[in-house]
């Protein structure tokens, strides 16, 4: 069963979104966009919060986020329990952030890397599996953080 896919962007990532959310949409995949809908300026922590509110609370969601440089979203993002974003900007860190670090949101800068790279990154991400093994201890010590951090 493929994920359901939650799309997010503030106004620097909206079109860089809307790429991504018919290349997605023809491969087979849900997709829920939460925002935001045009290039007018808005603030990317809105969108974020939405977004990975509906990663954390659905089963097998994944998310993916895009701003300027995606480093806000990232952030912002993992400020909720459950989330664990990882900003990518190629195919090496979009399978290591599934392999290693089993994300479940990954943040893209739509003015950092191209239309054909950030395919290629969620693709990579898409197509890889966490590892598990010592990664798995890794990811149990992050959660860890959060259950002593989250309010």
């Amino acid at each position: 069963m493929k994920e359901k896919i939650i799309l997010a962007s503030d106004h620097a990532g909206f079109e860089l979104k809307e790429v991504i959310k018919k290349w997605l949409t023809e491969q087979g995949y849900k997709i829920k966009d939460v925002g935001c809908f045009s290039k007018e300026s808005c603030d990317y922590p809105d969108y974020a919060e939405k977004g990975a509110i509906e990663v954390a609370n659905g089963k097998n969601n994944l998310g993916f986020f895009f701003c300027g440089t995606g480093i806000g979203m990232c952030i912002a993002a993992n400020k909720i329990k459950g989330i664990r974003a990882a900003l990518i900007h190629n195919e090496s860190t979009g399978k290591a952030a599934r392999e290693h670090n089993n994300a479940n949101v990954v943040c893209i800068g739509a003015r950092i890397i191209s239309i054909e790279e950030a395919k290629k990154a969620i693709y990579a991400f898409l197509n890889s599996k966490f590892l598990g093994e010592r990664h798995e201890r890794r990811v149990a010590k992050i959660e860890a953080i959060e259950e002593k951090t989250m309010l």
